[in-house]
């Protein structure tokens, strides 16, 4: 079986559903789902929503081969032959409509909504889900570092800890969406156009009768590209100075040394030292990065402490997510097609942040024409035409609806595009390059302290009141 061919990639109950489904004839009826995530990673005040691409390309590979059919025939479940023929034409024509990748979004919002077939409509969850949760949490974790290292270069090394070669190539990729310079990963930069970043490791040092030798024999080989790595041995004591001695071998045949690496001990220190030795040097032009378990919080705390760092590298807090190894998306039905008319339908369970939203609904952006900034996201049904009309609105938290706000001057930006349009797609995929600017442009849409690392001031997302009341009502009538 070819490894692109991901149409399995699905849990066993979405067969075995769709194959209940055709048992019972109900196979084409048509239902509407949506994938949202229920609460922000890492305490953030936001989240960057990433993954559309693999599940475009997914959707467009989607086929039943002999062998998955072969494979399905031995289940214990034995699967009527018919169904598995049935399989062999499997192709998807719905509709989705899906947020742009870089954008800025919120909780309990959808950020993918798919009509279609039960029956092709269950295939995709768990697939969609699988890309939209890993690459949104990525990316998440990738604007938190950015947002605290505005000016200094990103580059992500994260391929070695990742969980996997899909975890690192698409990893890398969701970085760079949301502001990162470089990854270290060839193939991911190969496949998606990212500039790519290496220096050496400590193998090399090791491998050479001295630091100087092999920081010479380096500089040597690629002039034009030389980070030297100075703590395999004496950061101050041996590192630094053979650095410096090569950056003045360099200089003598019109070169000039990029950088230096910090690998270990204590950054703050070092890289403070080794700031005064070089520019002591005249060598002022020499950067310094950092790399070593390091993330968000740490280079907060080492920028508190006056580190001089110019350049951070990124590895295993970033690719895996490390403090939140998550996002939880949902894929939820909010409709189904009964008599030729939808049909709102709801989850209600104990734990309240998990009742769904019924309905088809649409997500817009309320940007405040006077300041520019975005006052609230408002989750509306599809057939509503008020927002888009720009009519006076009413903004109230869903959870607690004393807190409300109405709102006449404004400019509604809908959230979800048409992607796929009765099986054929119907959007075309951005550069990565226009990906990073949609995702710096939404940045600038608000303020400050809904950015913040720490405590971020709560950003509403709002249901319109026929969206609220359409839920009060349904929750009434399963009650009863």
């Amino acid at each position: 079986m070819k490894s692109d061919n991901l149409t399995l990639h699905t849990d066993k109950y979405q067969i075995n559903m769709m194959y209940a489904h055709w048992r019972n004839g109900s196979h084409r009826n048509r239902a509407v789902f949506e994938a949202y995530f229920r609460k922000l990673p890492f305490g953030n005040g936001f989240a960057v929503f990433a993954g559309l691409r693999r599940i475009v390309e997914y959707i467009n590979q989607l086929r039943f081969s002999d062998e998955m059919i072969e494979y399905l025939a031995r289940q214990e479940e034995r699967y009527d032959p018919e169904f598995l023929e049935l399989l062999r034409t499997f192709r998807f024509t719905g509709s989705l409509w899906s947020a742009e990748e870089g954008t800025v979004v919120f909780a309990n919002e959808p950020l993918i909504r798919v009509e279609a077939t039960v029956f092709e409509a269950h295939l995709l969850e768990t697939a969609l889900l699988n890309f939209l949760n890993y690459q949104t949490l990525i990316a998440t974790k990738a604007a938190r570092i950015r947002l605290v290292a505005p000016n200094e270069t990103l580059m992500e090394f994260g391929t070695r800890r990742a969980q996997e070669a899909d975890a690192a190539i698409w990893g890398a990729r969701a970085a760079y969406i949301a502001g990162f310079d470089a990854t270290s990963n060839l193939l991911a930069g190969m496949m998606f156009g990212i500039p790519t970043s290496g220096t050496h490791a400590h193998a090399w040092v090791q491998q050479h009768d001295s630091e100087q030798e092999a920081f010479d024999k380096f500089a040597a080989a690629l002039p034009d590209q030389v980070t030297l790595l100075v703590d395999t041995y004496d950061t101050l004591k041996s590192g630094v100075p053979n650095a410096i001695r090569t950056a003045k071998r360099m200089e003598a045949e019109g070169k000039r040394m990029r950088a230096i690496r910090l690998d270990s001990g204590d950054l703050a220190y070092l890289s403070k030292m080794a700031r005064k030795m070089l520019d002591d040097a005249g060598l002022p032009y020499v950067q310094i990065v950092a790399s070593n378990d390091l993330d968000e919080n740490i280079i907060v705390e080492l920028k508190a402490q006056g580190a001089r760092i110019d350049g951070w590298g990124i590895g295993t807090q970033l690719i895996t997510a490390a403090d939140q190894p998550s996002l939880g998306g949902v894929y939820k039905l909010v409709a189904r097609e009964r008599g030729g008319q939808w049909e709102p339908v709801i989850k209600i369970s104990g734990n309240p942040e998990k009742v769904s939203t019924p309905g088809i609904k649409d997500v817009y952006r309320i940007i405040d024409r006077s300041t520019g900034k975005a006052l609230a996201d408002y989750v509306a049904l599809a057939e509503e035409t008020d927002v888009r009309e720009g009519k006076r609105l009413e903004l109230f938290d869903p959870v607690h609806p004393y807190l409300h706000q109405f709102v006449e001057e404004y400019d509604a930006m809908p959230l979800l595009k048409p992607v796929f349009a009765n099986g054929e797609q119907v959007y075309e995929l951005p550069s990565l390059e226009t990906i990073r600017e949609h995702h710096r442009e939404q940045l600038k849409l608000f303020w400050p302290e809904t950015l913040r690392k720490l405590n971020p001031h709560p950003y509403a997302v709002d249901l319109s009141p026929k969206a609220w009341s359409g839920k009060m009502d349904l929750i009434r009538k399963y009650k009863k």
